[in-house]
């Protein structure tokens, strides 16, 4: 990295705010050397956290505000209140062009109604969606929507595909990132209207992308694709079993190797195996949903995550503002729309001819 990057933290939200958000700064910035933070909280509880992290000394400004968004608090509540909290100065930074993203935890809906609000939606995309990197056999994969559209149609879908891509291009470095739709079959003629609108879609879409068509629940973990479209109830509802199914097997997995003496022998020469795995399935390494679609760079870590896992959001945070995510994002839709303007400029002309060819009859 040769310039300097400004991220703005919101040091009041989640679960263990302040200290995480801090203890993560201080990890992300070991592992980034030229980063630096404008941290929006109370500074009676921030400063003193900062000075324990001898290496945030020289890179941190500290913005004072007592105003904080509760867990519980309604996204209506914090659109009327919200703009002088911890969370809605750390979006405004962005806004401002003081910090290249901002990085959150806490309320999701709350973060959600004022990063639309304050940072609006691009040009071409008319719902921003929530994505992030979910862990598969083979490495990672991107998945959206997790929950900011309960209900989609098929022209968000295809943004949904747009905006995947261009994150996977940009955070897993896949040139050519493949895609699908997840629905309850590969069949072609599976799924709603909506899910087979999508589909066409796609599949005639000048993309820099390689489209797959429909995956399956199954096919999630194997990591048969880049990327993975959904709506945001599905998808949310597909993360939480995802997560819940990795807590089940490391639980059982933990209380296998404590039956016996054996077990326990067992487990310690598979130490090193074992921890490979557990590193894999940690939710903390994977940490960092991205509100897509915005005028602005957003990230939102979750509420209950580390300081590694807050670190991680951070991490996330810098490759999209390294890598410039707007533009790719941009750029592809511009195909994208000259790819559908050229298919029903030919739908039409081949409607015209036709209407000659009877009337010649």
């Amino acid at each position: 990295m040769t310039r300097e990057l400004v991220i703005s933290l919101d040091a009041m939200g989640g679960d263990d705010a302040p200290d995480i958000v801090i203890e993560g700064a201080a990890i992300a910035r070991e592992r980034v050397p030229n980063l630096k933070f404008i941290i929006y909280g109370d500074e009676t509880k921030v400063v003193p956290l900062i000075t324990k992290f001898p290496i945030l000394k020289d890179c941190c400004e500290v913005s004072h505000t007592d105003k904080v968004i509760s867990a519980d608090e309604k996204p209506s509540q914090a659109l009327r209140r919200g703009r002088d909290s911890s969370m809605g100065q750390s979006i405004q930074a962005v806004k401002d062009g003081k910090a290249c993203a901002a990085v959150l935890a806490g309320n999701t809906g709350a973060q959600m109604a004022l990063a639309k609000f304050i940072l609006r939606t691009m040009d071409g995309i008319d719902r921003p969606a929530l994505a992030s990197l979910i862990p598969t056999t083979r490495g990672e994969s991107v998945m959206l929507d997790l929950g900011a559209n309960v209900e989609c149609d098929e022209n968000n879908l295809t943004q949904f595909a747009i905006m995947g891509a261009a994150f996977a291009r940009t955070v897993l470095g896949v040139q050519l990132p493949s895609v699908a739709i997840l629905n309850v079959g590969v069949e072609e003629l599976k799924g709603s209207d909506v899910i087979q609108n999508a589909d066409k879609l796609l599949r005639n879409a000048n993309l820099p992308m390689d489209y797959k068509g429909f995956t399956e629940g199954h096919g999630l973990g194997g990591g048969e694709v880049d990327v993975v479209v959904t709506d945001g109830f599905t998808g949310n509802i597909a993360l939480k079993t995802a997560e819940g199914t990795a807590k089940m097997i490391a639980n059982l997995l933990k209380r296998s190797l404590n039956e016996s003496v054996m077990s326990k022998i067992g487990a310690a020469f598979a130490s090193s195996s074992l921890m490979s795995l557990k590193n894999h399935l940690d939710p903390n390494n994977h940490n960092g949903a991205v509100f897509m679609g915005l005028n602005g760079l957003v990230i939102k870590s979750h509420g209950g995550a580390s300081a590694k896992g807050f670190a991680a959001a951070i991490g996330v945070a810098v490759d999209m503002a390294e890598n410039d995510l707007a533009g790719k994002i941009t750029r592809d839709l511009k195909n994208f729309n000259s790819t559908i303007e050229n298919t029903e400029d030919v739908d039409t002309n081949e409607t015209v001819i036709e209407m000659n060819i009877k009337e010649q009859k």
